[in-house]
């Protein structure tokens, strides 16, 4: 078990390249065999041992060759401008999952990426509505996402469906949403249309609390 005291609260997206239904969710391979993908939290509420964290933005890309769970990826962390240098290695301690327990998301994260490329530092805009199913984050000049309902294909009316994860390392549960994504650091894609996870989470080195 981690020794470290941390939390983070805040509001969660999970948006990538694959059908709508993350195939992640269900054990499944990729829809295209490969995983391109972003991650994004506003912490609403947050510490590292005596470090706050309230209102900073992170995000991470990433690039898995296959199955999450067969390795092999790569990340770039993409950090909040706003944030300090002690702000700056507290996430960076939280992201590294050595102060996770195991089977926690920093931690599998942590084996299962091989490869990080250096981190960014810009400005952040990042909107969140849930229930809506509406979202935008903007890390300036390195990456862009909007989030939308799903559209019904015939009448064109919002469509709602939500993914229950009650052993889940990641959220317990999300509304899944329609993304478009334009990524142009070091890992570099584009979709529209593709899946998108939208949840508030609590994240502790023992794992999700909700």
């Amino acid at each position: 078990m981690a020794a470290s005291d941390w939390r983070l609260e805040g509001e969660w997206i999970k948006n990538c390249n694959c059908a709508f239904g993350c195939p992640c969710d269900f054990n499944a391979p990729p829809t295209h065999g490969s995983c391109k993908a972003l991650v994004g939290l506003r912490i609403t509420k947050g510490h590292f041992e005596g470090t706050k964290l309230d209102g900073l933005v992170f995000a991470a890309t990433v690039d898995f060759p296959g199955a999450l769970h067969e390795g092999n990826g790569k990340m770039q962390p993409i950090i909040d401008e706003r944030a300090t240098p002690e702000q700056r290695q507290a996430l960076f301690n939280i992201m590294s999952g050595k102060n996770s327990a195991e089977g926690t998301l920093f931690q599998i994260l942590s084996v299962i990426v091989t490869t990080i490329h250096d981190p960014l530092f810009v400005p952040f805009e990042f909107s969140f509505d849930k229930n809506g199913r509406v979202a935008r984050l903007v890390a300036k000049g390195v990456l862009e996402t909007e989030v939308e309902p799903i559209k019904n294909p015939v009448t064109g009316a919002p469509h709602r469906i939500q993914v229950v994860m009650p052993e889940g390392f990641e959220h317990k549960a999300a509304e899944v949403a329609s993304a478009n994504i334009r990524s142009t650091g070091a890992i570099k894609f584009e979709t529209k249309g593709t899946h998108s996870s939208l949840a508030n989470v609590v994240q502790t080195p023992q794992g999700v609390a909700a």
